[in-house]
């Protein structure tokens, strides 16, 4: 993951770009991966870990009927996280991460290993995903990380 974290960090760094993240069942993985990396505090913003859906509303302005309708580990509410990280920073592109690590919170409609992702760029729409990972909640989370860096990889604006 270092050397992902690593690629990432010489891709921000060759257009002069930061990063920021906004996490919920990764708790601050991704920000622990990029920063890791020596010389990250050129590229790298700041991170945001809501946990529980009060902080995603005060944190990152995810709005409390979005969250009622669609609950937390839902499209819209990663997509607002991903831009609340943007705007509540100085970073040019903004990840997030919501989902459901295990072993239990689960249901039918969301099983364990559901992850919704988003990434937020200014000036452009925000891309959204929905994974399906599997094994225990650290190889759960740990996939989740990895999706979250390559996607920062695959939509930076060239």
């Amino acid at each position: 993951m270092i050397n992902l974290a690593q690629k990432v960090g010489e891709a921000l760094s060759a257009r002069g770009l930061k990063v920021a993240t906004a996490e919920s069942c990764t708790g601050g993985w991704v920000a622990q991966a990029v920063t890791s990396v020596a010389g990250s505090s050129e590229w790298f913003e700041c991170g945001f870990v809501s946990y529980s859906n009060t902080a995603k509303q005060r944190m990152l302005g995810v709005e409390a009927e979005v969250l009622e309708r669609s609950g937390a580990v839902s499209e819209p509410v990663v997509a607002q996280m991903a831009e609340g990280a943007l705007r509540n920073s100085d970073a040019d592109i903004a990840v997030a991460i919501s989902g459901i690590a295990g072993p239990g919170g689960g249901s039918e409609d969301k099983p364990v290993g559901t992850v919704w992702l988003a990434w937020a760029i200014a000036g452009h729409p925000t891309v959204t995903c929905l994974s399906f990972f599997s094994g225990d909640r650290d190889a759960i989370r740990q996939q989740a990380v990895e999706q979250a860096l390559e996607g920062v990889l695959a939509y930076l604006p060239r």
